[in-house]
């Protein structure tokens, strides 16, 4: 009898938190489009793309935008950790599906367009805004040991060099994603793409 009531009660309570379990789902869609918006509008507009271009790629009102995000630097911190994390996942993915030289090179072509069309991320990052002070450590707990993998494994089948570090070309890629005027990022993909073949074992 004490079995019986008590699973009555469990599904009593599953049966109530439905309608909480669907706000939390609609929330989360919420999230996952203003999110994908909001990096296609930083790439076309900069991170100062006015909210209700994002809103309106989302499919969502500006309430909900500010809802979830009530200043323009946790939107684009949640962006930016969001595309780290997209950027240290195609590693693995990657070096699966292709040889090394290959994974590695199309790994650092994402990682270019991921930096190269983030216009005004520069400035947004060194703004001393508290929300981007967890960012470079995130970024580099995640990315650097994809980075350093792709490098071990195109150099062990002697493809590369060996002695540059995912630091290195981190950096490196940093640097050469720089806007530069009056060039677009086809410009900083062909100046990434020179560096790379550097790196070429001769």
């Amino acid at each position: 009898m004490l079995d019986a009531d008590r699973g009555g009660g469990e599904m009593d309570a599953d049966s109530s938190d439905v309608p909480g379990r669907r706000k939390r789902a609609d929330a989360q869609r919420n999230v996952g489009a203003l999110l994908e918006a909001a990096r296609a509008a930083f790439a076309e507009s900069g991170v100062d793309a006015p909210a209700k271009e994002i809103t309106d790629r989302a499919g969502v009102g500006v309430g909900t935008l500010y809802r979830h995000f009530p200043r323009r630097s946790d939107l684009v911190a949640a962006v930016l950790q969001r595309e780290i994390d997209a950027c240290a996942d195609a590693g693995p993915a990657l070096a699966d599906e292709y040889e090394p030289w290959v994974a590695l090179t199309r790994w650092v072509d994402r990682f270019t367009e991921f930096i190269g069309t983030k216009q005004g991320l520069a400035a947004a990052l060194h703004s001393g805004d508290p929300a981007f002070d967890a960012l470079p450590a995130y970024f580099m707990q995640r990315v650097e040991p994809v980075v350093a993998s792709l490098l071990d494994a195109a150099s062990a089948a002697s493809d590369i060099r060996d002695d540059v570090t995912a630091h290195d070309l981190l950096h490196a890629v940093v640097l050469l994603c720089q806007p530069v005027p009056g060039q677009d990022l086809e410009f900083n993909r062909r100046m990434v793409g020179l560096f790379v073949e550097g790196l070429r074992r001769q």
